[in-house]
Formats: structure tokens, C-alpha cells, sequence
């Protein structure tokens, strides 16, 4: 992509940040949605409970990269916590989505959050994006958060929902809590260890964002998983020998549900998902093995 003005919302993530710092090295302009009035001019400001966003903010931008919503395990799920989740993503989406329809000129492409949650619990069995949703909270909010770019498809927008795996990354997100416990050697694989986890390096995902960005031919959902999901239980022993550190608490399954609540299901499912059309529009992973990608984030 030439240099390029896009928009980015949930720029203080993991994800959103280390994305804004790409294109910004890049060259490319970056208008960062925040939820207060803007500041400075790399700024828009939206509120996705009232679905507001400063259309203004957005006119001459070639790209809106949607990453917004609360963190799925940042608080025990509660009812109320539950409905943070899912208003979070669903109204904002609904809100980004409208802005960009309402454009005189809209952007080429919006790229929109989504999870692989959508898949819930696929047990050994691989899936890519042509599998059905699952059932659960999880699933249910996820057919929820990509129907709510419906304006910006029916604008004519290429739009992709990016199913989003477990990224590896060393100041956020799961991995962000897991390496604290297993540098302190507190670490071990969770319930049984068998349940697959479909995870991708930080540095990969970035990537697979600027490819979906650039690659006119991927458009609805596309999963951004690295291309060989592991157990829990490879996991674990990645952790501690690429740490070396010793791996020898468990976490039984009661525990889990005691401490997490209802998350707890979603922690011990398994899903083994694979990057087909990643794979099939030529994109290539950095990192594709858990190894590398844990060493990766240590860097």
C-alpha cells in the first residue's frame, strides 16, 4: 500500500498499538479513535455507547482498522460484565461501520475485529472460516459483532472480519498473564492439557493485518492463527523450556471454574483453528511455531 491515511480504533491495545506503530514506520498517516474529544490532529474522537464517531475525522482515509471491544478476561463475567462485552463490540462496530457508510468517499476497506471464539469449542477437529458458529455466550457475540458492519458491506466497503486467535505478546492479552507465572516457575498447563489453543506471534498478526490491508481479494471472516495450533500441554512445556523454568502447577479444571466463573469453559475448550485463507492468499508466517513465537515476544 502506498503511504496512506487510516484509521485505527482500539490504538492503545496490544494489537492496535503495535499495529500503529507498523504503519506510522512505515510512512502512513494514523488517525487514532479515542473515546474523549481529540487533541492533537492524529486524533478522532467517538463514543461507541452513543454511537457517535467524528465522521469528519475520517475523510481522506484509504483504510479503518476496527480493533475496539473489553477485554474478554479482564473481569469475571458477571451479567453486567457480559453485556460490557458484548455492547462494547457490537455497538461500536455498528457505530465505525455507519461512519464509514455516511462518507462521500468512503474508505477502501474496513477491517473489522472479530475471534475465533466464534468457532466455540472444536475439540481435536481443525476448522477454517468455513465452519458454522458455535454455541455459547462467546459464539453468539461474535455473529453479533460482524453482522454489525452490515452498513459499511451494504456501501459497498471490501470489509473482513478478523478472527482473531491467542497472540503471543509479552505486554498483553493471555500470554501477558501467563509470563509473569511461568518466570516465577508458578507455571502448568490448565485442566487437562489437551485442549487445542490456536495461538499467533504479535509480530505475524500485525502482518496478517497489513496483508488483509493490501490483499483486495480477502474479504468476510479470515482467521488470524498461526498455521500449527498446539495443546495446552505443548504450550506449557514451550513455556518452560524456552524459559527454563520449571512447569509443576496445574491448574485442575474445578479450580479454573471456581476462580473464573462461566470464562472458565472457554479457557479449558478447545479450538483448533486454521489461517486457510491466509495461507491461500500467499501470506507467510515469521513465526509459525510456538517456540519461536514465545521467543519472539521475549524480544
Amino acid at each position: 500500500m502506498p503511504s496512506s491515511r487510516i484509521a485505527v480504533s482500539g490504538s492503545s491495545g496490544l494489537i492496535g498499538a503495535a499495529l500503529v506503530r507498523s504503519l506510522r514506520a512505515d510512512g502512513h498517516e494514523v488517525a487514532r479513535l479515542v473515546r474523549r474529544p481529540a487533541r492533537t490532529g492524529d486524533e478522532v474522537e467517538w463514543d461507541p455507547q452513543r454511537g457517535y464517531v467524528d465522521v469528519a475525522g475520517l475523510v481522506g482515509c484509504d483504510a479503518v482498522v476496527h480493533l475496539a471491544g473489553a477485554g474478554v478476561g479482564d473481569h469475571r463475567w458477571t451479567e453486567d460484565y457480559k453485556r460490557e462485552i458484548r455492547d462494547s463490540r457490537v455497538l461500536g462496530t455498528a457505530a465505525v461501520a455507519e461512519a464509514v457508510a455516511s462518507l462521500d468517499t468512503p474508505p477502501r476497506v474496513l477491517l473489522s475485529g472479530s475471534a475465533i471464539g466464534f468457532y466455540g469449542d472444536t475439540g481435536s477437529s481443525p476448522v477454517d472460516e468455513s465452519a458454522p458458529s458455535g454455541d455459547g455466550f462467546l459464539p453468539s457475540v461474535c455473529e453479533e459483532w460482524e453482522a454489525a458492519t452490515a452498513a459499511a458491506e451494504e456501501a459497498g466497503v471490501r470489509t473482513v472480519h478478523a478472527r482473531t486467535g491467542l497472540v503471543v505478546g509479552r505486554d498483553g492479552g493471555a500470554w501477558g498473564r501467563l509470563f509473569p507465572l511461568f518466570k516465577a516457575g508458578l507455571g502448568g498447563k490448565l485442566g487437562n492439557g489437551r485442549q487445542y489453543w490456536s495461538f499467533i506471534a504479535l509480530h505475524d498478526h500485525v502482518a496478517a493485518l497489513r496483508h488483509i490491508l493490501d490483499t483486495e481479494s480477502l474479504t468476510g471472516p479470515v482467521n488470524l492463527t498461526g498455521p500449527r495450533p498446539v495443546t495446552n500441554a505443548e504450550v506449557t512445556a514451550a513455556m518452560g523450556q524456552v524459559l527454563r523454568r520449571p512447569t509443576l502447577f496445574p491448574a485442575p479444571a474445578p479450580a479454573l471454574k471456581l476462580v473464573l466463573g462461566e470464562f472458565a469453559e472457554d479457557v479449558l475448550g478447545s479450538q483448533r483453528v486454521i489461517p486457510a485463507k491466509l495461507l491461500d492468499s500467499g501470506f507467510s508466517f515469521a513465526f509459525p511455531d510456538i517456540d519461536g513465537a514465545i521467543r519472539a515476544a521475549l524480544r
